[in-house]
């Protein structure tokens, strides 16, 4: 746990400070995720890319330790945080999208987004928790596009 975190009531960090901070580096995942998702080919890809990368963005030292550890110790449970909420409305219009196209069975949209958001954000919070996340890193991301793949309507 980072030292800051020590000490009384909100560890030294300041929670509003911490809060900000949370908020402003899952703003800059969230952008580099959309990236990622901008270079697939279809818009499936583009949803598996985006989960993807965020999975993969675990592995970074500050991702790590303030996102993904320090921010549920001090700020509790991330689905609760409104830079999530923000993520888990624009997932939620992708699969709108992929459903009226025919790509995704037609499932409720909103569930299937919190399914697949909060699938990626456990990943990644398996990752980050882990003692090997390199190692934790390919299993994790298996398991998201297996879940994700249940949601087609034809199956590759």
């Amino acid at each position: 746990m980072d030292p800051r975190l020590k000490g009384e009531d909100d560890g030294g960090w300041g929670r509003g400070l911490l809060a900000a901070v949370v908020h402003q580096i899952d703003a800059e995942m969230a952008a580099r995720a959309q990236a990622v998702g901008e270079q697939a080919k279809d818009d499936w890809q583009a949803l598996l890319a985006e989960g993807v990368a965020y999975i993969e963005m675990a592995l970074d030292p500050d991702v790590q330790r303030i996102v993904l550890l320090d921010g549920p110790a001090v700020l509790g449970d991330p689905s609760q945080w409104p830079s999530q909420n923000a993520c888990l409305q624009v997932t939620r219009q992708a699969v709108e999208h992929l459903i009226a196209k025919g790509v995704m069975k037609p499932v409720d949209a909103e569930a299937a987004a919190r399914l697949l958001a909060g699938a990626a954000l456990n990943a990644a919070l398996w990752i980050a928790a882990s003692d090997d996340p390199e190692h934790v890193l390919p299993k994790a991301i298996d398991a998201f596009r297996a879940l994700a793949t249940g949601f087609l309507s034809k199956p590759a």
